[in-house]
């Protein structure tokens, strides 16, 4: 079954080219040698991409391969104005980032409902001849063309805008979590690699409070050489505030498995590792108070940590309040 979450879209987009300057001069009856009276091009139409709250994901634009903004219309006699181009529209979720596709080179970021940006400039229109009329020039005989369109291939991701991004190994019990502690559905079974795409979940806290957690699919070791599914889901951590590691209790090395997880996320971004943590470590039914007291003596002493389990419903709230304490402790 295809996935609705779609992350990356590359779409080749053209401006509109400004509409050329009329050369014209002005002819009625009794007036046999009127003046210049060409008017202006009209301005191409621009690319623009606006942000909408309400989707999630580019699945809409994913059949989109070309987008083109209007044409300016030429100028008229009479000093007619040629009609500007429409503009164009790609609406986006908020976390959408555009760069160009060749030059890597980026082009915006939109982080707010309804926020517009000029990714690519209509072309100005031309002057007609009537501008260009001065007192020792009384009948130009030219105007000006309008500008060139601009055109190139736009690549557009999405960095989810979360509070809490989830990170373990696969099968760790990250979708279960979030199935439990929200109203998201992720598919969830017995095996790794389960989850293919990012899920979201809106957690309810108390007095209508609430925040947004992200499900990322399983890292593995040599994730930042490609394996597994390598780290093209990562970026989708790189703006939320916290990072709620999952490690399975009944894992050979739970310290281990951490290290590996830091590991690979300093390959990928050093900067993730300035965020705040919290360790969860799930699956805590299968395991007994021996078991527990031997994990925590491994673990890092200044990362919070809370023994869960999502099947049982254990430690769920106190995980709840320590992200919300973690969550209004970065605002402050």
């Amino acid at each position: 079954m295809a996935s609705n979450f779609v992350d990356y879209v590359k779409i080749f987009c053209r401006s509109g080219k400004g509409g050329g300057g009329s050369m014209h001069f002005h002819r009625a009856k009794y007036v046999p040698k009127g003046g210049p009276d060409g008017g202006d091009g009209g301005k191409g139409g621009d690319v623009i991409m606006r942000g909408n709250a309400q989707l999630w994901t580019l699945l809409h634009l994913r059949y989109t391969k070309h987008l083109y903004a209007e044409d300016g219309g030429n100028g008229g006699d009479a000093l007619k104005t040629g009609a500007n181009g429409k503009n164009i529209y790609i609406d986006v979720p908020l976390g959408s980032v555009a760069y160009d596709a060749e030059t890597r080179e980026p082009l915006g970021e939109i982080t707010e409902d309804k926020q517009e940006i000029v990714i690519m400039k209509g072309g100005r229109g031309g002057k007609g001849n009537a501008f260009f009329k001065t007192a020792t020039m009384q009948a130009p005989k030219f105007s000006q063309p309008g500008e060139p369109s601009q055109e190139a291939w736009i690549v557009i991701e999405l960095k989810l805008l979360a509070d809490v991004g989830l990170v373990g190994f696969p099968n760790a019990g990250k979708s279960t979590l979030l199935s439990v502690v929200s109203a998201a559905k992720p598919e969830i079974a017995d095996y790794p690699f389960t989850t293919l795409t990012p899920n979201l979940g809106i957690v309810p806290y108390y007095d209508m409070k609430s925040f947004i957690m992200a499900d990322i699919p399983g890292i593995i070791e040599g994730a930042a050489e490609g394996k597994g599914l390598g780290l093209r889901f990562l970026r989708h951590i790189e703006r939320n505030p916290i990072l709620l590691f999952l490690l399975a209790a009944d894992s050979e090395d739970v310290k281990g498995t951490y290290d590996i997880l830091l590991k690979e996320l300093k390959k990928y971004n050093p900067e993730l590792l300035d965020k705040k943590r919290i360790l969860a470590i799930s699956k805590n039914d299968l395991i007994d108070e021996q078991q527990r007291k031997d994990i925590k003596k491994h673990l890092p002493k200044k990362v919070p940590h809370i023994f869960i389990s999502s099947a049982m419903g254990e430690g769920l709230k106190e995980l709840k309040d320590l992200i919300w304490l973690s969550l209004t402790s970065e605002e402050e």
